[in-house]
């Protein structure tokens, strides 16, 4: 495997980082919407060119997610590109859904993927297509995207926000986001919604998984470096807090575990990258971002003190992004069970 990184990948995270830069600022997050979500640095994204999922390859995808991780940027890039158009380009099978990748990439059309169920959903052969029945739970971006990519048995099919029998409830999160509750009831979707084959829900929830560790690297990245510069800045007893062994030896074991976090990460998807096999790989990326994401956010937090808890103070969006992409898609525990799974099986 190769790790370093490719020229273009080098101007794709400088360029995203630069945007963000003027875009995520504490001023324009506190006049979002409940949803979080930012149109107008969206459709500047676009205009970038960063929503590109036809020319961009996962590495590139990566490369642009932790930058969004480092903002906490209000944007569905994981969900609507990663996965969303991604999926339509590489599956689709006609012409609508070639366009419907192209309007998520100019910025016109927020796509995502409802990977969490409850229940067992089900579809059964009407006509020329299927009628289709099912809960699925916190969908990223799910109350602002209109095009739902939903996996039922070994199928995926294409439903919209407005189709009968479709209802999006809207689920607050740990980080003060939204999901949304999809419930389809008796929707009919025709025979041209709809992507054949186990192995594009495969596709999609390894990419899904994959861009979370990326998202949690930004994330945990940035927090360090908040927390290492406070820790030189804040005066406790005559002396930099940080010339405290305590508070150094917590900052070193963070430096660890994010490092960790990008060494395992990076593994994943570049195997991803290369179709090479990878279960284990992306189950220990996202172990390390679970686990080792939920250290560095505590300690972010501990080192800060009173202002670490202080909903007003930048280290809070980053604890709580930390604890959403700790839970997302299973948490530690759940990883380990890949992993041993994987092992018994030889």
């Amino acid at each position: 495997m190769d790790f370093t990184f490719t020229e273009a990948q080098q101007e794709l995270s400088g360029l995203a980082r630069r945007i963000l830069a003027d875009r995520v600022t504490p001023q324009r997050l506190r006049g979002l919407s409940e949803d979080r979500f930012d149109p107008s640095l969206w459709r500047e994204l676009a205009g970038a060119g960063l929503l590109d999922a036809a020319e961009l390859g996962l590495l590139d995808h990566c490369s642009i997610l932790v930058e969004f991780g480092r903002a906490v940027a209000p944007v569905p890039y994981l969900s609507s590109i990663v996965v969303g158009a991604s999926t339509l380009l590489r599956f689709g099978a006609n012409d609508l859904h070639g366009m419907w990748a192209r309007q998520a990439m100019a910025g016109e059309l927020v796509i995502t993927a409802a990977l969490t169920t409850e229940g067992r959903p089900r579809a059964e052969k009407s006509g020329d297509g299927w009628v289709v029945n099912g809960t699925f739970t916190t969908v990223p971006a799910g109350n602002y995207a209109r095009l739902f990519l939903v996996p039922v048995e070994d199928n995926v099919f294409l439903v919209f926000d407005d189709d009968a029998g479709v209802t999006v409830l809207r689920q607050e999160l740990v980080d003060g986001d939204t999901e949304a509750l999809l419930e389809l009831n008796n929707v009919w979707v025709s025979g041209d919604r709809f992507l054949e084959g186990a192995a594009v829900i495969g596709w999609m929830t390894d990419r899904l998984t994959v861009g979370l560790c990326a998202l949690q690297l930004g994330v945990v990245e940035k927090a360090l470096e908040m927390t290492a510069s406070y820790a030189t800045s804040r005066v406790q007893f005559g002396r930099a807090i940080g010339t405290f062994q305590a508070v150094a030896q917590r900052l070193a074991d963070a430096y660890i575990d994010v490092e960790a976090i990008r060494l395992t990460m990076w593994q994943a998807a570049w195997r991803l990258a290369e179709g090479l096999p990878c279960e284990t790989e992306i189950a220990t990326a996202k172990f390390w971002a679970a686990d080792g994401g939920h250290r560095v956010a505590h300690t972010a937090v501990h080192v800060h003190g009173g202002v670490g808890i202080d909903i007003d103070f930048p280290i809070h969006r980053y604890f709580v992004a930390a604890k959403h992409y700790e839970f997302a898609l299973g948490h530690a525990t759940d990883q380990l069970l890949i992993i041993g799974n994987a092992l018994r099986r030889g």
